[in-house]
């Protein structure tokens, strides 16, 4: 089986336009204003005009309000909803309203965090597991932390999931080696400064991924 790839925080046309070509399955636009990636709507728009239908939009949210999910939807022409801090009946909730697929984050640092995969089954489509960002941070991921691969070894995935936290493209190949992902997540690991992504390192990337 191949692996899949979604890349994340884009906000340019070069950058998203690499992501595409590179043949990335999802790429990311970001809703939360505290982050260096965050999108207005009306650069959303006028970067999921660019988006061929064969490559899924994922709108990333921190806890959102339906005021700007309603917003946030319309303007990115959204596909698939990526929720961080969200609670399993507050994603149960606007997976209904929406009826789009909803990615649920679960941030990682030891086994027994895993348990909080299973309180999504029936509130998500998917999981993403992220690794637990340090205290005090201000933004839920995007800041190049990765957790023990390993423990995702044996683990029983109660949904089908992702593998993100400090993915690169020199680490990718082990990090799948290791869990089995069969789709990843990067962010910062493609950047050459916060929020900035870098056009070589999106290629060399998806690249990396295509020869697993």
């Amino acid at each position: 089986m191949s692996v899949t790839a979604k890349i994340c925080g884009l906000s340019t046309p070069e950058t998203l336009d690499a992501a595409i070509r590179g043949g990335a399955s999802h790429v990311g636009f970001v809703f939360f204003p505290p982050s260096p990636r965050s999108l207005s709507r009306e650069r959303a728009a006028q970067l999921a005009a660019r988006v061929p239908g064969r490559v899924i939009r994922v709108g990333v949210f921190v806890d959102p309000d339906d005021a700007l999910l309603e917003a946030s939807i319309g303007a990115g022409e959204l596909q698939t909803l990526q929720l961080h801090n969200t609670s399993p009946a507050r994603a149960a909730a606007i997976r209904a309203g929406t009826g789009l697929d909803v990615w649920a984050a679960v941030a990682i640092k030891t086994r027994g965090d895993l348990a909080m995969a299973e309180t999504f089954t029936g509130a998500a489509d998917r999981i993403l597991y992220d690794a637990k960002t340090p205290p005090g941070a201000t933004l839920p991921g995007g800041m190049g932390v990765r957790f023990d691969w390993s423990l995702l070894q044996g683990f029983r995935h109660p949904l089908p999931w992702a593998l993100s936290g400090g993915l690169d493209p020199l680490n990718v190949a082990e990090a799948v080696t290791i869990t089995g992902a069969r789709m990843v997540d990067v962010s910062s690991g493609v950047e050459s400064a916060p929020g900035i992504k870098d056009v070589t390192k999106i290629t060399t990337f998806l690249d990396t991924v295509k020869a697993l």
